[in-house]
């Protein structure tokens, strides 16, 4: 019997002070992964379990007959080194199946002898132990001979789409040592023995500067994601693939703590004013909005809809009559929930957050006849943005040029300094606007690429340094589109508001198995690592996409308009918005996990017997923390492609976004909720001035966390 709702968020819905229904805050930490353990359980798929054993089996065999008596653990590291290097001469041998019981004993140690271990704990100190190790003996570089070989390898390579992991069966097991090494060997921990930092440094260098090929690592990757794409290859494992590239990038180029680090240094290096803060920890102590539902804002909202029903005939403004996607004429999961219209008048009713919102607390909220007689609650605001704001040069060209020409009746082009014949109000307000002014990195790099136009002789050429970014973006140069195209058409295969299609890519080759099931309760093991392994490979292309965006853009602007250009083109905006486009609160508290199952824990302890029970036992998290991953990574995307860019930001309002993006309020997650808004805030101007009546908690919202400037100061009240 399944259990209620409530289980699967890992609690009670709670009742905020005012006495409202409302989804618990979620207590998620940004950052980039989960926890080690979690990544490593997320590289293998529930079907593969029965070849932990195999592993285990394939190592005993062969210890047995070099070592006589005792137990990896119990050997000395001078012995254990010796062994490392008769197992690596093994993998010279002809015979491909004796290679391949080699690479599973390498494997078993990479997964950390767990048949000698006897917590979880012990289990992940000897993968860490024997990953540094393998390392150090030159294990990465012979896996890495292997996979070239097989990658070319046309007797593997089916004609035929693959139907069952066992045609991925050798790339698994080389795949799954690559992916163990570079991710135990990424994360630094205080207890790391000295040498085991030159070797983390000398193996970045390694995969960034690449002495045994031309090109990094990354880009034999993205070739094997672009072999799968295009059918020469169906049989690739792409999670495994694209989970190892998503970690190469964050190891290689560094993550969001190291990005903020080099842009920190990019900014002393051009003479630029310090950052003020770093963006993310401030985000990570803010609380999310959760805006009460007065009782005269309800009696307003119930007699707008009445109004509205009754002008349901009328003709409406020509940019909401724009034809949409197809995607958006399904029928919307929120429709019986909110009671509301059709989603034709969405954006004219309130059918996110405040709708819904209302509709739940009907039965609190005072009833009409009784308004009069309570006294009106007021909102409190907040003091300031929790950040500094930033005025850009234009911004401030722009507010001069309207003033001039409302209170002069010309303007004086780009000149900012000349403020004769302007109101005192208007000349506090530019002194506020240029007290806040910044000058990111791009503007300086765009007016150094203007002047090498202008003087190119004079000038020279450019010195471009050479940084792991730079060799990459070179290297990808050439097929670049191809490679977003690739990731893209995986992304909508993996997008749980997807229709299967039979010239669709399969995405499920590495996880079906080679018998099908044949009863209910395997039916629904293969239906939760089915979901699970989709929602794997959302977060890894959504997580290198945001990456690969943010570093091209630490290092060249040009370079981040390039990729993005190619996104754009390649469908992105549309396909961030049709993954949106579902019940995203559902998705987030998703529960496609079997915590037994999980590595390590599966290699520890005995497997119950398969039941209802066994699984969903064990997993009571409030939230699905890949999931949310995900969807702040893909706002974040959206941030960044459609940010300072008037065509795109119509492309939003063109595909109706703002129901879609005004339901993934309803998450109450203060990094998810800035993102949502901030891609409000950009076609407010662009909805009308009735959408804009409609949705005034949303924009309070958006003042609140965005537009709000310190107090005591002016403050931009034309923005929106």
């Amino acid at each position: 019997m399944q259990q209620p709702r409530q289980a699967a968020t890992g609690g009670q819905l709670l009742r905020d002070p005012q006495g409202s229904v409302d989804c618990p805050n979620l207590e998620f930490e940004y950052g980039d992964a989960d926890s080690c353990a979690a990544e490593l359980s997320e590289l293998y798929s529930y079907t593969e379990e029965p070849e932990f054993a195999l592993n285990r089996r394939c190592f005993q065999e062969d210890f047995h007959t070099q070592v006589e008596g005792g137990q990896w653990s119990e050997l000395d590291p001078s012995r254990q080194k010796a062994y490392v290097m008769r197992l690596l001469d093994g993998l010279e041998v002809v015979d491909r199946q004796k290679r391949l019981k080699v690479a599973r004993a390498v494997l078993y140690l990479a997964q950390g002898v767990f048949g000698e271990c006897d917590s979880e704990a012990e289990v992940l100190y000897w993968a860490r132990y024997n990953n540094f190790l393998l390392y150090q003996m030159g294990t990465f570089t012979a896996f890495l001979e292997m996979l070239n070989m097989e990658i070319t390898n046309s007797q593997a390579c089916s004609r035929k789409p693959a139907i069952s992991l066992a045609e991925s069966t050798v790339l698994r097991v080389l795949l799954s040592v690559m992916y163990l090494m570079v991710e135990t060997i990424r994360v630094e921990e205080e207890t790391d023995l000295p040498e085991w930092k030159t070797s983390r440094d000398t193996f970045r260098t390694e995969l960034s500067f690449p002495i045994h090929s031309e090109d990094p690592f990354a880009l034999l990757l993205f070739t094997m994601v672009t072999k799968f794409c295009s059918g020469h290859a169906p049989h690739f494992p792409m999670k495994k693939v694209l989970l190892l590239l998503w970690k190469v990038l964050v190891f290689t180029l560094g993550g969001f703590e190291t990005l903020q680090a080099m842009k920190v240094r990019r900014r002393e290096e051009l003479g630029l004013p310090p950052l003020p803060e770093d963006s993310i920890q401030v985000m990570r102590t803010m609380r999310a909005a959760s805006p009460p539902a007065y009782s005269i804002e309800l009696v307003e909202h119930q007699q707008q809809q009445q109004q509205q029903q009754k002008r349901s005939h009328r003709s409406r403004r020509p940019l909401m009559k724009q034809d949409s996607l197809d995607i958006y004429n399904e029928r919307d999961p929120f429709k019986n929930d909110e009671g509301g219209p059709d989603e034709e008048e969405a954006d004219e009713t309130d059918c996110g957050i405040e709708g819904q919102m209302d509709l739940l607390e009907r039965d609190t909220v005072v009833q009409p006849a009784s308004v009069p007689c309570q006294p009106a609650e007021r909102l409190s605001f907040p003091r300031g943005l929790p950040w500094a704001p930033k005025v850009r040069q234009k911004d401030i060209e722009y507010f001069l040029e309207a003033s001039r020409n409302k209170f002069i009746g010309f303007t004086l082009g780009q000149d900012t300094d000349t403020l004769v014949g302007l109101p005192r109000p208007i000349h506090e307000s530019v002194k506020t606007l240029k007290q806040h002014k910044y000058i990111s990195i791009s503007d300086v790099q765009i007016k150094n690429e203007e002047e090498l136009e202008k003087c190119p002789l004079s000038l020279g050429e450019e010195d471009v340094q050479e940084t792991p970014c730079e060799i990459l973006y070179r290297a990808m140069l050439y097929n670049l589109p191809q490679y977003m195209i690739a990731l893209l058409k995986i992304l909508l295969a993996a997008a749980p508001t997807s229709k299967a299609k039979t010239d669709s890519i399969n995405i499920l080759a590495d996880i079906l198995p080679e018998e099908m099931p044949i009863t209910v309760l395997q039916s629904m093991k293969l239906g939760i690592d089915v979901n699970r392994h989709k929602e794997i490979i959302v977060k890894s292309i959504s997580a290198l996409l945001l990456l690969l965006l943010k570093h091209f853009k630490l290092n060249h602007v040009y370079q981040f308009e390039y990729v993005s250009q190619h996104l754009v083109f390649a469908n992105c905006i549309p396909l961030i918005l049709k993954f949106f486009n579902q019940n995203i609160m559902s998705y987030i508290t998703a529960k496609n996990s079997i915590s037994v199952l999980d590595y390590p824990s599966c290699t520890i302890h005995e497997l119950p017997e398969l039941n209802a029970e066994s699984l969903e036992t064990g997993d009571n998290n409030q939230f699905c923390w890949r999931n949310l991953f995900s969807c702040i990574n893909l706002l974040r995307i959206l941030n960044k492609l459609t940010k300072w860019k008037h065509s795109r930001t119509m492309m939003l309002v063109v595909f109706k976004s703002a129901p879609i993006l005004k339901r993934a309020l309803k998450v109450k997650q203060a990094m998810m909720q800035l993102y949502v808004l901030k891609l409000l805030k950009i076609q407010t101007k662009y909805l009308g001035r009735q959408w804009r009546k409609s949705n005034m908690k949303t924009m309070s919202a958006i003042y609140q966390k965005i537009l709000m400037l310190d107090p005591g100061t002016s403050k931009r009240k034309n923005a929106l």
